[in-house]
């Protein structure tokens, strides 16, 4: 297999972006998001297809599904991308040198942005609303579990584009198969970011063998400390909403840490949790505070394994801690510096917290279900990115631009 020629053509495809205006831009937006709606029926068979060969107790079950509803949010994200001011073209440092220089700094597209994912079909729809916005092309290797779902969505893009007589290379879907994913990962030359959302093994894979830029999106090992000072009823909604509004994504919480004088509360923090079955981990102190008030075949003892784990399941691991010092050491060993959360009434032990936990995006009594480029105002998100260099977090239209500078002068040479 030879995906060059692909590969220029999507090249090719992200220069003739360029030309298009924002408001040109948005109205195709619109329109696929009134082609998802529109075209449900076909979506939504061709997704049942791949959910067919897929074990329902599966984890990447719930990420596959798609439903009418969900083809309804698709849509509304798509609309709020096409709502967004444009993040192109916009001034982000200017200067007027003594030489009379005047020097500016200018956001741009990266130009064309790889995109390697597994059993998330709304990402296809995400990655190309956010992509056309921004002025990228992008390039998109799915797995081959949703394989029937993606190629379903491209087709209904690719159709719309056909409409609007944009080049339907602005977005490409490769083969499911491993060997487009080695000639994605060294397409030097041709794609100029690539971002793995998926497993923590699939993301370390591209990162020890990419050999073009990449940004990391890591794997959601989330906690919530409940503090000395945590209230019951707020920790309760906000371990129960953390851990089973969707236990599949990356920003479902794993592990609760407690402060050991709060242990007596342990029940009530717990009791949401029983209607969803959740399976607890818990530690030996934990595991005596909660034994008779939780349900028997759901509360086991813990071991090293389960702290760290990212379970995307209704499953959830205790630690009791002495202190905050306690519970920021323990985040520091297991944590994946993704999301994190303090449930706590006293604002400078929270102020500490936020100060000293390293992590993405940090909470106080609210839950990490809310780290989301859509929660966050953003329209979408490409990924949440636990890395340092470039972008951290939800990165939606500005974390996927970046910038040029522009010199004017008047005939100006450098002396010496």
């Amino acid at each position: 297999m030879n995906l060059n020629n692909t590969f220029a053509d999507v090249q090719e495809a992200s220069r003739e972006l360029l030309a298009l205006t924002d408001a040109e831009i948005n109205e195709i937006l619109l329109a696929v998001a009134d082609a998802a709606i529109a075209n449900k029926d076909f979506i939504l068979s061709e997704n049942e297809k791949d959910l067919k060969r897929m074990d329902p107790s599966n984890s990447k079950y719930d990420r596959l599904k798609l439903t009418e509803a969900r083809l309804q949010g698709i849509a509304a994200d798509t609309r709020k991308v096409a709502s967004l001011p444009s993040p192109l073209g916009r001034t982000l440092k200017e200067n007027v040198l003594p030489n009379g220089l005047k020097i500016k700094r200018v956001s741009v597209p990266f130009g064309v942005i790889g995109i390697i994912y597994e059993a998330r079909p709304n990402v296809s729809f995400d990655v190309f609303s956010l992509c056309l916005k921004s002025g990228n092309a992008c390039i998109l290797k799915g797995g081959s579990d949703a394989d029937c779902s993606n190629r379903a969505i491209v087709s209904v893009i690719h159709d719309v584009l056909k409409h609007f007589q944009v080049n339907t290379h602005v977005v490409e879907l490769l083969p499911a198969d491993r060997e487009a994913t080695a000639e994605l990962l060294h397409a030097n030359g041709y794609v100029d970011l690539l971002i793995p959302r998926g497993s923590s093994n699939l993301i370390n894979f591209v990162r020890q063998n990419a050999t073009i830029p990449v940004i990391e999106t890591g794997a959601g090992i989330c906690h919530t400390y409940f503090d000395h000072y945590g209230d019951v009823k707020k920790g309760a909604a906000i371990i129960n909403n953390a851990k089973t509004r969707r236990v599949s994504v990356c920003n479902a919480l794993d592990c609760v840490l407690i402060d050991s004088d709060r242990l007596a509360d342990l029940p009530a923090l717990c009791e949401p949790l029983q209607a969803s079955h959740v399976i607890i981990y818990a530690d030996a102190p934990a595991y005596a505070a909660l034994h008779g008030h939780y349900p028997a075949p759901l509360l086991k003892q813990a071991t090293l394994e389960d702290y760290g784990t990212e379970f995307l399941d209704y499953k959830m691991a205790i630690k009791t801690v002495d202190t905050i010092r306690e519970a920021l050491d323990h985040i520091r060993k297991y944590g994946s510096k993704h999301s994190e959360c303090i449930v706590t009434e006293d604002p400078l032990r929270a102020e500490g917290f936020c100060r000293d936990v390293d992590a993405a995006c940090v909470y106080v009594n609210a839950p990490t279900s809310f780290t989301d480029g859509a929660q966050f105002g953003l329209g979408a998100e490409i990924g949440i990115s636990t890395q340092k260099l470039h972008a951290r977090g939800p990165m939606a239209l500005e974390e996927i631009t970046t910038y040029k500078w522009i010199i004017e002068g008047n005939g100006q040479i450098r002396e010496a």
